[in-house]
């Protein structure tokens, strides 16, 4: 059985957990919890001294970052296909899913929000004032490309689920975590709504895994 170490509200790992469900993948969830450094155990970064989450465990190997780990599902299980047949749309599909992944939340995740109030005293406030800043800088541009390649606000490229939308739909849910507004993103939040619909999303959201702390 497939072994995906995460935490619960790593976006990182939130794209690969919804990988796993859209292919009706069986697996089983390792909690790491970063807010206690387990990432840092030795036991974790044996296998992976880069000592973030998620990894994967397949066979007796282990694959980290979540875009590698997806194309590696794709590619061994690849029904529902996340990308699509041609080489064109294929680049275009990972550029999209690249300016989420690259460009959007290596600004926002918990290693730059920890290092804003610990090294350089940002409160609350501020770090929120942070997050919704940078997230405005990359979905701006994103709403304006999928006025050009979404269909009908359901998806983000064509007619079908691709690796874009397993990459926005963590991005959109942290984004919503900091008050982020979506109202100039009609598409965007369409995406969204229509996502969250969907058996695969709300299984592998944050508050179904069995780390995510009771109400």
């Amino acid at each position: 059985m497939l072994k995906l170490y995460g935490y619960y509200r790593s976006s990182a790992a939130y794209r690969v957990r919804i990988a796993l469900e859209l292919k009706s993948l069986n697996w089983e969830s390792v909690p790491v919890n970063l807010l206690f450094g387990e990432q840092k155990n030795e036991s974790f970064s044996q296998h992976n001294p880069q000592g973030l989450v998620p990894m994967l465990e397949s066979s007796g190997q282990f694959f980290a970052q979540s875009l590698a780990i997806i194309e590696y599902l794709d590619e061994l299980h690849p029904e529902p296909p996340l990308l699509p047949s041609g080489t064109a749309q294929r680049a275009r599909v990972r550029g999209m899913a690249h300016q989420i992944a690259m460009e959007m939340h290596p600004l926002n995740n918990l290693r730059v929000l920890k290092y804003l109030e610990n090294e350089l005293g940002l409160n609350e406030e501020k770090k929120s004032s942070w997050y919704q800043h940078w997230i405005a800088e990359g979905f701006r541009p994103l709403e304006k490309t999928l006025k050009i390649y979404s269909s009908e606000g359901q998806f983000c490229f064509g007619e079908s689920l691709s690796l874009v939308d397993v990459c926005l739909i963590p991005q959109v849910y942290n984004g919503l975590r900091f008050n982020c507004d979506l109202s100039g993103y009609p598409l965007i939040k369409s995406i969204w709504d229509h996502c969250m619909t969907l058996d695969a999303f709300r299984h592998a959201s944050p508050e179904a895994q069995p780390d995510a702390p009771e109400e």
